[in-house]
């Protein structure tokens, strides 16, 4: 029995260290993310909103508000984990953690947990934001923070993988710059995927970051590019890779021993 226990002090203590650190960086990690995204939403709605009025019935600028807290979720959920978990690797006190009496599967719920919460902070900050600038109406709630929470935890294991594969600064910020940001304005942040023509919709269908948007502005419209239960299912397939990579990584050392 005392195997199994889980030791809450030891994910208690990774989880306030790493939520203090977002105090002590408030400028970098609440400030900065809802000026970008607020610059987005008036730069992108006043250049595009003048000319698509609406967009399946919804108005330009209240249409592009799920998929704009999605695009600081998603990015900051990958930022948050890689450097968490990077940072001890960088100065060595990764090895500490690794020696101490705590399971692999506590450190994850640490460092992830910790990195999740962060960007649902983040996330609720944008959307009470947004709700300044257009009327807001959120038909599934519960959906609503259901795909937040499951979108929050996915991305902060995927950048927690990559704070671990990376082997420096460059490499950290070479995914998310180059595949994840691309991906999502690409994913039907600032746009309905049913407006493309149909190759290039069945080309957009091949990028996940289209299901999670989808998924999240149906819980506030009811539309959505593709069916609910098509989201869903891809967010937890998505959840359960990154979960199952994290659990090889742990098993087999891959770049947390010399």
């Amino acid at each position: 029995m005392t195997q199994l226990a889980i030791n809450h002090r030891a994910i208690r203590a990774i989880y306030m260290f790493e939520m203090a650190r977002t105090w002590r960086t408030l400028m970098q990690s609440i400030i900065s993310p809802v000026v970008s995204t607020s610059l987005y939403f008036v730069v992108f709605g006043a250049a595009i909103g003048s000319r698509i009025s609406q967009v399946e019935g919804v108005s330009y600028g209240t249409f592009i508000v799920p998929g704009l807290v999605m695009l600081s979720v998603l990015t900051q959920s990958i930022a948050n984990a890689s450097f968490g978990i990077y940072f001890p690797k960088f100065v060595g006190t990764i090895y500490e953690i690794l020696s101490a009496p705590i399971s692999y599967a506590e450190i994850v719920l640490g460092y992830v947990g910790a990195a999740a919460t962060k960007s649902i902070i983040l996330g609720l900050i944008i959307l009470a934001t947004a709700g300044l600038f257009v009327p807001l109406r959120i038909h599934h709630p519960v959906w609503m923070l259901t795909f937040l929470v499951l979108t929050a935890v996915t991305f902060s294991l995927f950048g927690f993988i990559i704070g671990i594969w990376a082997d420096g600064f460059e490499k950290l910020q070479m995914i998310p710059m180059l595949v994840v940001t691309p991906l999502t304005f690409l994913g039907g942040s600032f746009y309905s995927v049913n407006m493309l023509p149909p190759t290039w919709r069945s080309i957009a269908l091949l990028n996940p970051v289209v299901y999670l948007i989808s998924g999240f502005r149906w819980s506030f419209y009811e539309i959505a590019d593709v069916s609910v239960a098509t989201s869903l299912s891809m967010t937890v397939t998505f959840l359960v890779i990154c979960t199952i990579l994290v659990w090889w990584i742990f098993k087999t050392g891959y770049r947390l021993r010399n």
